[in-house]
């Protein structure tokens, strides 16, 4: 039996094909990552918790001050340059893209742009989402 939820690599195939995964908690909210054709885009996790939602990029080689990320509305861009060596080569294998990269994320929930982080390290960019919690209003009478 041939079971295309078997593992991580089959579950990103599907992702990218569709381009969207219907969010666990509504069916009206969908998750979608939109890719352009002339910047490649690295291996991205997205994952949430109890209150935050969780992306994750794997691209080695860069410094913190490659990357370009924004937030607008409900719109996650994430945007850098990996520079390849200024040295020459002839290459036997290639696989490791350079060059400008783009991930567009459409985020199902509110966020608290003010609390966002994002952390470069080991070779992975994590950014930290807060969800906005509902607001509860009190009802005074006269």
């Amino acid at each position: 039996m041939n079971d295309i939820y078997a593992s991580p690599d089959s579950i990103r195939r599907i992702w990218h094909v569709s381009e969207e995964f219907p969010n666990s908690l509504t069916e009206t909210s969908r998750w979608r990552i939109f890719s352009r054709p002339h910047v490649w885009r690295p291996p991205t996790d997205v994952y949430e918790t109890e209150d935050a939602l969780i992306i994750r990029v794997e691209v080695a080689g860069m410094r913190e001050a490659d990357f370009t990320i924004s937030l607008e509305e409900r719109v996650l861009t994430i945007r850098g340059v990996r520079q390849d060596t200024s040295e020459r080569r002839a290459y036997h294998q290639m696989e490791i893209p350079f060059g400008e990269f783009a991930t567009e994320l459409d985020l199902p929930y509110p966020i608290e742009i003010d609390k966002v982080e994002a952390v470069y390290r080991d070779g992975f960019l994590r950014i930290t989402l807060p969800i906005t919690q509902p607001r509860h209003i009190k009802v005074e009478g006269e």
